[in-house]
């Protein structure tokens, strides 16, 4: 079950040729858990989507307000009988149909989809992680590329790189030759008792869950968390480095080329993530 503009329905053959998202990637969309019914986050999540419908300078209409898209949210998860449930929910915002790359107007319709998760708490993968740099494309750093948004060629072509090449994921460089992230989550790189992750001017994602990790690490005595730019040959001179996203939570990075890594914050942050999603 789907919900299309407040709608419910069975229907899946909802999307037009002529959607926008479709056609030239003008849609912007959040990706938020669920967990045993309790949306993690949604604040962040509704606020970070205002602020991208404003960038796209899409029309926000007067009923998207955070509690219309909570009941949206609730709606849908009940309606899939995932109520109580942990789920994946992704909220997509288009413009409406119309025009060529100038669109005839700014009014937008929404969809929602859910899909059913195992974990119900962020758990930690002390398996084998391997990730190296993808060089064939950069990103280049401005505010549309801290968006999630519908373009995500970069994404989709270093996916396939890092598959064809036996990695677990790789690093996202800019047009500067910094890391900025990787390919489906922001990045923390631990040297001593610093914490660096990238600045958002840098081009990464403004990941929710990069805030909620930030957030923590101030707590902590014993780390200082900077926002600076990360060059790869800080890499191989790291004690650790993971990768964060709303659904994974924390993802611990073994081996970057010939150096391995050690995952010891990541564990101490998993578990203070759950108490913060428990209180929250």
């Amino acid at each position: 079950m789907i919900n299309f503009n407040g709608n419910i329905s069975e229907n899946t053959a909802l999307l037009s040729i002529e959607n926008r998202g479709f056609a030239y990637g003008d849609a912007v969309f959040e990706t938020i858990k669920v967990s045993l019914g309790k949306i993690l986050f949604l604040e962040d999540h509704y606020f970070r989507l205002m602020a991208s419908m404003r960038i796209m300078r899409m029309e926000i209409p007067m009923n998207f307000t955070l509690e219309y898209i909570e009941e949206q949210i609730k709606e849908t998860l009940q309606a899939n009988d995932l109520s109580a449930s942990t789920a994946r929910v992704k909220l997509i915002v288009n413009r409406k149909s119309g025009g060529l790359y100038t669109p005839t107007n700014n009014d937008v319709d929404f969809l929602i989809t859910i899909k059913a998760l195992d974990n119900d708490f962020y758990t930690l993968d002390e398996g084998s992680y391997e990730v190296d740099l993808f060089k064939d494309y950069y990103q280049s750093p401005s505010l549309l590329s801290t968006l999630k948004t519908n373009n995500k060629a970069l994404n989709v072509v270093g996916s396939v790189y890092a598959k064809e090449n036996n990695l677990d994921n790789c690093l996202v460089l800019n047009t500067n030759k910094q890391v900025i992230e990787s390919l489906n989550g922001n990045i923390f790189v631990i040297k001593g008792d610093t914490v660096k992750t990238p600045p958002i001017s840098d081009g990464c994602l403004k990941g929710v869950m990069r805030k909620q990790i930030i957030d923590i690490v101030k707590t902590m005595s014993d780390y200082n968390v900077v926002e600076d730019s990360v060059s790869p040959f800080e890499l191989q001179k790291a004690d650790e480095i993971f990768f964060t996203n709303v659904i994974v939570g924390i993802q611990s990075v073994t081996k970057y080329r010939k150096k391995t890594f050690t995952n010891n914050l990541a564990k101490t942050l998993i578990g203070k993530l759950n108490a913060k999603v428990r209180l929250g």
